[in-house]
């Protein structure tokens, strides 16, 4: 009858950390996504598409291209500047030991 509450205590500890993870995560993607439809709708020339993701520097590129005669606003290389730091945060949680058990568990994989 003692083991009962520690394990319901264990249990419970264990499923909060889950979800917190897992909200963390998903909150990291929702933010990428949201960038990327920022960066979509201020230059419709790259051709993002609304809640895709693709790699920072290959848009970095693409706005070069199709900016040669103009300068690129310091706004976008904000956005460009913000996908590249959450992309690296997010990946690093990914790799974390704890926080990979989760990921795995939940499905997330490496953007």
């Amino acid at each position: 009858m003692g083991f009962i509450p520690l394990f319901l205590t264990v249990g419970g500890a264990c499923l909060l950390f889950f979800l917190t993870v897992k909200n963390a995560m998903q909150r990291k993607l929702n933010f990428q996504r949201d960038l990327f439809s920022k960066l979509g709708l201020d230059h419709p020339e790259l051709g993002l598409i609304l809640g895709e993701i693709a790699d920072p520097e290959v848009v970095l590129e693409r706005l070069r291209e199709s900016e040669k005669e103009r300068k690129i606003s310091k706004k976008s290389f904000e956005l460009i500047r913000q996908l590249k730091i959450n992309k690296y945060q997010y990946n690093n949680l990914i790799k974390k030991a704890p926080y990979n058990w989760v990921a795995k568990i939940s499905g997330f994989q490496p953007i």
